[in-house]
C-alpha cells in the first residue's frame, strides 16, 4: 500500500462520511494515479474504509470505468447502442481492430492503446460515437480519425 492513499482515504471519509460514500472517490483517484485496480490495490482500499474485499471487487466490477487490468495511454470507448450500430459502429470498430491489429477488450502490445465496447455514450446525436480517455468524438467518419488526434491521458 503506498503512503499517500491513507491520506486520500482519509479525505474521502472526511469528504463522503461513510465508507460506502468514500468508496468510489478512493478508487478513482488511486486508478488515476496507478492507471488500473489491480487485486492487491483493491484489498488495499477494502482496508483502508473497513470493508469486505468482496465488496470492493464487486463495486470496481459494475462500473465499467474502473479497470480491472493495465490499459493502454488512450484508452477507446466505442458506443455499441442501437442508433450508432444504426449508424456504423460496428464498422468503425472492425476498422480500429484491423488498424490497432487488436480485438476488442485488448491493448495493443506498445501500450498505446486500449479498445473497448461501451454499451452506450449517451450521444445518439453523434452517431458513431466514441470516447477516446472519456473525450467524446463524434460522428466518426474515419477510425483513423481516433487514432491520430493528440488527446492527452
Amino acid at each position: 500500500m503506498k503512503p499517500e492513499w491513507k491520506e486520500w482515504a482519509h479525505e474521502a471519509k472526511t469528504e463522503f462520511p461513510g465508507a460506502n460514500s468514500a468508496l468510489l472517490p478512493l478508487l478513482h483517484r488511486i486508478q488515476q494515479s496507478e492507471g488500473w485496480l489491480s487485486p492487491e490495490t483493491l484489498a488495499d482500499v477494502a482496508d483502508l474504509l473497513g470493508l469486505s474485499v468482496q465488496y470492493v471487487e464487486s463495486v470496481a466490477t459494475f462500473y465499467s470505468l474502473y479497470f480491472k487490468q493495465p490499459v493502454g495511454k488512450k484508452v477507446v470507448h466505442v458506443c455499441v447502442g442501437l442508433s450508432c450500430m444504426l449508424a456504423g459502429s460496428d464498422e468503425l470498430m472492425h476498422n480500429l481492430e484491423q488498424r490497432l491489429k487488436i480485438s476488442q477488450g485488448q491493448t495493443t502490445p506498445d501500450g498505446a492503446y486500449t479498445l473497448l465496447e461501451a454499451e452506450c455514450l449517451a450521444a445518439c446525436d453523434l452517431a458513431p460515437v466514441a470516447q477516446v480517455n472519456l473525450r467524446f468524438r463524434g460522428p466518426i467518419q474515419d477510425a483513423g480519425e481516433l487514432l491520430t488526434e493528440e488527446v492527452s491521458s
